[in-house]
């Protein structure tokens, strides 16, 4: 039974990363939308924080993953979100001083145009192939 101990701890950020995805889904719905405040300064959603908290929680519980372990999991999840949230804003900025106003409006629309494409294909949910 030892061995699945290593098994479960390399398996914990795997689940963690497949947890976050849907966020990562969220954020992109959405690439011309301004942040709050509070989110423009780095500071996640209380909302949001509770539900990613919650999630990581419950996965944390089925992993069997000990106490300390989750407090070092949730400090490097910070972390990277902090350091994400920079790298965005870093880029924001960089394609503020490559683009015009005019120009970034144009790809705004049209990341928003393909999106709506996109979605358009997949169709709406559970009308699959296998619906027909």
């Amino acid at each position: 039974m030892k061995s699945l101990m290593p098994l479960r701890k390399s398996f914990a950020p795997a689940l963690l990363a497949a947890m976050l995805i849907p966020l990562a889904f969220a954020a992109q719905a959405a690439p011309d939308a301004k942040p709050s405040a509070k989110h423009a300064q780095g500071e996640m959603p209380a909302a949001l924080k509770a539900r990613m908290e919650e999630r990581r929680q419950a996965v944390y519980e089925e992993a069997g993953i000990d106490e300390a372990t989750q407090k070092e999991l949730n400090a490097t999840q910070q972390e990277h979100y902090e350091a994400m949230h920079k790298l965005r804003q870093e880029h924001r900025e960089r394609m503020q001083e490559i683009l015009t106003d005019e120009q970034q409006q144009s790809l705004n629309q049209a990341m928003r145009d393909l999106q709506s494409q996109h979605q358009g294909k997949q169709g709406a949910p559970g009308k699959g192939k296998a619906a027909e």
